[in-house]
């Protein structure tokens, strides 16, 4: 072959794979750039890992914290309705079946109610581990004696609250039974009114009767 058109030759295969020879340089760079924008979008964050087990952790004290909540106040509710029914029991007992039959609407209407209330209030201000230990005395107390029932600790047997009920004969009137309580805190000395109700102008029996 001529050396002129050995020359061109070459001049034109030079030129045609010009744009297809990549330094290895370049290659290699390429590479690192690749493999570093597929490390980015791909492997998790470690702090982003570390935040949701944080989060996830925290979610479940929380939602244990509520459920010891959610248990303690159905438990003092529990309580609460025991020592209630309780303390009606009693308290229809100590009228006894004749003197209920002629108060009995009254007697449910608006002792029931507010002695329901006294209760939910003492218990309230009382420390709630306290209260665990808190019962209704359940003599039978006949008689004409005042005494209806006591709430006290069970463990002291320390009176709380004491609940009474008295007869009342007013003149021209007739006879009233006025339900009240004395409290610890001022040594039982002061009456704190729960209500009261009509009975008869005729002398009423003996609890319990």
């Amino acid at each position: 072959m001529k050396p002129g058109i050995k020359k061109i030759l070459l001049i034109s295969i030079t030129i045609l794979t010009l744009g297809m020879y990549t330094p290895p340089a370049l290659i290699d760079a390429n590479a690192a750039e690749s493999e570093e924008i597929d490390s980015s979008t791909t492997k998790p964050n470690d702090n982003s890992v570390s935040s949701n087990n944080h989060t996830a952790i925290e979610f479940n004290e929380n939602l244990g914290v509520a459920e010891l909540d959610a248990d303690r106040v159905e438990h003092d509710n529990t309580t609460l309705t025991a020592l209630t029914e309780i303390a009606k029991n009693q308290t229809k007992a100590k009228l006894g079946p004749k003197i209920m039959n002629q108060v009995e609407d009254e007697f449910t209407t608006e002792i029931l109610p507010n002695l329901e209330k006294v209760i939910t209030h003492i218990l309230d201000d009382a420390n709630r581990d306290e209260v665990l230990y808190y019962g209704i005395s359940e003599d039978e107390i006949t008689g004409y004696g005042e005494k209806i029932f006591n709430l006290y600790d069970v463990r002291t047997n320390t009176d709380i609250a004491r609940f009474h009920v008295r007869r009342e004969n007013r003149p021209h009137d007739g006879y009233w039974f006025n339900f009240h309580y004395h409290l610890k805190d001022d040594d039982f000395e002061n009456h704190h009114n729960i209500g009261e109700i009509y009975y008869d102008k005729n002398t009423p029996p003996r609890w319990m009767s």
